[in-house]
């Protein structure tokens, strides 16, 4: 069998890539053998290449590395069934022959209708559901004990398999045992009842055709009125005869059984036979429906598992994907160095910063790669609760330990053990609860509020500022001892302004990010609006950016975001030397300019007044002479009025 890899998340999904011989590179660049058009993904991000008779993955300093089963690895052999995570795309690699079970058959629906000489049932009249009923029977003939062996044994193996295709395998080879059909068929619906959403068939012989045809008239009526269905002379029904997938097949006989759990249906198992000898009759009709009976809740068990493990599986992607880093500058990738080096061990790391750099994605970064990755990632803001309840929601309380404290309480720290704790706002803790982080810190203990036994926890702390701890530490305002512990591994994340190139990856990453939130399909970003980005020294950062462009997609009408669908404070600046501008813009800026120096002319170079005549609050008028840097301008058109005023103006209005 040729190696190959299915993805099954990403931009390739649902592709089954064959893997020829030789080194097979994967990355964003177009050059390589596998290339993912992925802003999370690296250029040249890991190649796969045979080994000493073994297929090994290594990754090439990828930033975001490369996961193998959930693991970060430079090197490592592969194993059939391993799943390998690159940036935001998940595929499984094979490198086997398939399982030792017969491949699942394909299904085909059929149109036609059922008359009245097909043979009906409904569960209320199976004798073997109805114990009392069955234990006369019994005596009287070998066929109904040994129907009961067959219900015993399938109720024993079904309830014992979690896969859905191992147990729909499994449970038509048992009918097969049982029930002289040739071929086999579960269809399970949508929620809604309304489509087959999962079609799984079997033939009794694997080297026959595994195309197995199933009328949608008679499986449609199962479904919607609860009843099977038993055709025991296809050939003499009218009805049955017409349906051309059944004619084509030359079935003989067939029957079709409904799948209810609380007393809604959710599929059908269906079956057919082609030889005469070989008829299904009632006694057949009677079994299978027990058997659906039996089945049922563990075929819908598994169909919510396997659902619920997809969707576990989509959602983990998600939020990876909107908790990432994302940068190739050089100042990202001096951080991702550091995140790599501070990820496995259990060191307390601080990491500062300006508002909006993105410290919790870091922190999220450090968990995610780390030993503990499948642990709790507890985060704390220190600043958004109130010193009177920081306390109790770090260290929880015991019953009766205040006012209103009617039981025991877990605190976030002890919720977190084995994971870790990420305190943000690290700055705005108190005196008080400064001294007893330090004791959490050194013995990794604690005590519940209104408790006097420690508490033993295995956490690994990350804290996070936007404040200058080593200035607080001199003013008085934060111990020096806690400093010195938080900043075992100390992680500066540099402002935007400071990695300008990473912008244009960034607004990519949020276009896509945003155009599903906002129900649209992701825009590209015009020069102009690229050029406004650019030319902005975004004092909010990542965070600021996010909010632009997430604004752009709100507020724009056209095919691409334009610079008019950016916050203004975006078009106030003015573009760098070798960005154009949109005329549009131009004209807007230079109204804005003459407004305000005519209003400044005839107030006599009162800022106040003008702000009054053209509606504005002052704040709001000085921030636009600022960015319009038209503080000069206003000095030289008003240099003839009082001195006093010129001294107004002169003393930092502006």
């Amino acid at each position: 069998m040729l190696p190959k890899l299915v993805v099954l998340s990403g931009p390739l999904k649902d592709s089954t890539i064959p893997l020829p011989e030789g080194e097979v590179s994967i990355g964003r660049d177009p050059s390589n053998t596998i290339a993912i058009t992925d802003p999370s993904v690296s250029r040249k991000h890991c190649v796969l290449r045979w080994q000493n008779g073994s297929l090994q993955v290594r990754d090439l300093e990828s930033r975001n590395g490369t996961l193998v089963n959930g693991h970060g690895v430079e090197e490592r052999a592969l194993q059939h069934g391993d799943e390998i995570s690159i940036g935001n795309s998940n595929l499984v690699i094979l490198l086997e022959e398939g399982a030792d079970q017969p491949p699942a058959s394909g299904v085909e629906f059929e149109e036609g209708h059922v008359t009245a000489e097909t043979t009906v049932i409904h569960p209320r009249d199976v004798i073997y559901l109805q114990p009392d009923r069955l234990l006369r029977e019994l005596p009287a003939t070998s066929r109904v004990a040994r129907n009961l062996n067959a219900l015993l044994k399938i109720s024993r193996v079904v309830h014992a398999i979690r896969d859905l295709d191992e147990l729909q395998g499994q449970l038509l080879d048992l009918i097969f045992e049982v029930v002289p059909a040739g071929r086999g068929a579960i269809l399970l619906a949508d929620r809604e009842g309304h489509q087959f959403n999962s079609l799984f068939a079997r033939v009794r012989q694997p080297g026959q055709n595994q195309l197995v045809r199933v009328s949608r008239t008679i499986a449609r009526q199962v479904l919607e009125q609860g009843i099977g269905i038993l055709g025991s002379d296809v050939p003499g029904s009218t009805g049955l005869r017409e349906i051309e997938s059944v004619a084509a097949s030359s079935v003989r006989s067939l029957l079709c059984i409904p799948l209810t759990v609380f007393n809604q249906v959710f599929g059908c198992i269906y079956l057919d036979s082609t030889s005469l000898a070989s008829r299904l009759l009632e006694e057949h009709l009677q079994l299978v429906t027990a058997i659906a009976g039996i089945s049922a809740v563990a075929l819908d068990n598994a169909r919510r598992l396997q659902w619920l493990e997809q969707e576990n599986q989509r959602l983990t992607l998600e939020i990876t994907q909107d908790r990432s880093l994302v940068g190739e500058s050089e100042r990202m990738k001096e951080i991702y160095q550091l995140l790599a080096r501070a990820a496995p061990t259990d060191s307390t790391v601080l990491i500062v910063g300006e508002s909006g750099t993105g410290k919790e994605l870091a922190a999220r970064a450090l968990h995610r790669n780390s030993p503990r990755a499948r642990k709790a990632f507890v985060a704390i803001n220190c600043a958004a609760i109130p010193e009177t309840l920081l306390e109790s929601d770090l260290f929880g309380h015991e019953r009766g330990a205040f006012t209103g404290a009617v039981g025991l309480k877990k605190g976030r720290l002890e919720v977190a053990d084995g994971g870790v704790v990420f305190l943000d706002e690290i700055g705005e803790l108190t005196p008080a609860m400064q001294v007893k982080l330090l004791r959490v810190l050194q013995e990794r203990e604690f005590e519940r509020v209104g408790g006097t036994h420690p508490i033993k926890v295995d956490i690994r702390l990350i804290a996070a500022t936007n404040t200058n701890l080593e200035e607080a530490v001199r003013n008085g305002g934060f111990r020096q001892d806690l400093y010195y512990r938080l900043a075992v591994v100390k992680l500066a994340m540099p402002g935007l302004r400071e990695h300008k190139e990473d912008i244009p990856m960034l607004a990519r990453h949020f276009v896509q990010k945003h155009a599903k939130h906002c129900k649209g399909k992701p825009r590209p970003i015009s020069r102009e609006a690229m050029a406004c980005l650019m030319n902005y020294d975004w004092p909010g950062n990542v965070r600021e950016l996010e909010n632009a462009i997430e604004r752009a997609l709100v507020m724009g009408v056209s095919e691409m975001v334009l610079p008019e669908d950016l916050p203004e404070s975006l078009l106030e600046r003015t573009p760098s030397a070798d960005m154009s501008e949109a005329t549009y813009h131009v004209a807007v800026k230079e109204l804005k300019k003459q407004l305000i120096l005519n209003a400044v002319e005839q107030t006599n170079g009162s800022y106040a007044d003008a702000a009054r005549i053209l509606g504005v609050h002052p704040n709001y008028l000085h921030r636009l002479i600022r960015n319009l840097e038209m503080k000069e301008i206003l000095k030289e058109a008003i240099r003839d009025v009082s001195p006093r005023s010129l001294s107004r103006l002169s003393g930092g209005n502006a």
